[in-house]
């Protein structure tokens, strides 16, 4: 296994990527959410990379415009379309007995493989969508009804409620917010939906049933979806041990496929 460091352009800007190799025909591209560089939070993207390109398969990430090592204005996932594909592209170039590419993403990094139709990626990992159009609104009743449900199951909030230490007033907030009818999707929810219905490979949607963003995409996604897999107990960047060995292997069995 080795790993090097890349410099591609894109609309006139350097960007670098960092590709790990692997001797099988089927690679991983990663691409980052938020501000996030390639190596990822606490460095799990990288130690990701490291994990599929020993079991053989080439992983490149890489950072978009104006984020990390790359140049240029950071205009956020909405329109990383071009960063993809100029970094699709340069995956291709450098290893070029690639049969296939699976795309990879958490959060909004997941929202822009999908608005981009997967951006010519030939598969799909997506991991804790992005759907919130307003960062500040509550999140949907079905959230919020199954927060007060795992509290009601916790003795130690049951206590702290009768000891006074909960605010009734937030309290009485949250069960108004938990009896309002459910709000249609977001333009974004919209967006993502129609991006993704338009991409022609097989995809894989990963949800952290710990996390906010997971829950509320959730709430807004057909159920019984069976590409839809969950994983109990994780964090939004499945950062426990057995959340990251449980996404290790939800990307091994995506590619396999």
């Amino acid at each position: 296994m080795s790993r090097k460091h890349i410099t591609f352009t894109c609309a006139g800007e350097q960007l670098v990527g960092t590709l790990d190799a692997g001797e099988c025909e089927v690679g991983v591209l990663i691409v980052s959410g938020g501000n996030e560089v390639r190596s990822g939070a606490f460095s799990g993207q990288a130690h990701l990379a490291t994990r599929l390109a020993f079991a053989g398969y080439p992983v490149f990430r890489f950072d978009r415009r104006g984020v990390g090592d790359s140049t240029g204005t950071n205009t956020g996932f909405k329109d990383s379309a071009m960063d993809i594909t100029a970094a699709l592209a340069t995956f291709r170039e450098h290893v070029p007995g690639l049969r296939s590419i699976a795309g990879f993403g958490i959060c909004d990094a997941a929202s822009a493989l999908m608005l981009t139709r997967g951006a010519g990626c030939d598969a799909l990992v997506l991991a804790n969508p992005w759907v919130v159009e307003d960062s500040t609104a509550l999140p949907p009743p079905s959230v919020i009804r199954a927060r007060y449900i795992a509290r009601m199951r916790d003795s130690g909030a049951i206590l702290r409620l009768v000891s006074g230490k909960v605010s009734l007033r937030r309290l009485l907030q949250g069960v108004k917010g938990a009896l309002r009818p459910t709000p249609p999707p977001t333009g974004l929810a919209r967006d993502v939906t129609r991006g993704l219905a338009s991409f022609p490979g097989p995809v894989r949607i990963l949800l952290a049933e710990r996390d906010r963003t997971a829950q509320i995409f959730d709430a807004i996604w057909p159920k019984g979806d069976p590409r839809v897999f969950r994983c109990p107990d994780a964090s939004h960047a499945f950062a426990e041990a057995k959340s990251e060995d449980w996404l290790f292997q939800q990307i091994l069995t995506a590619i396999s496929e």
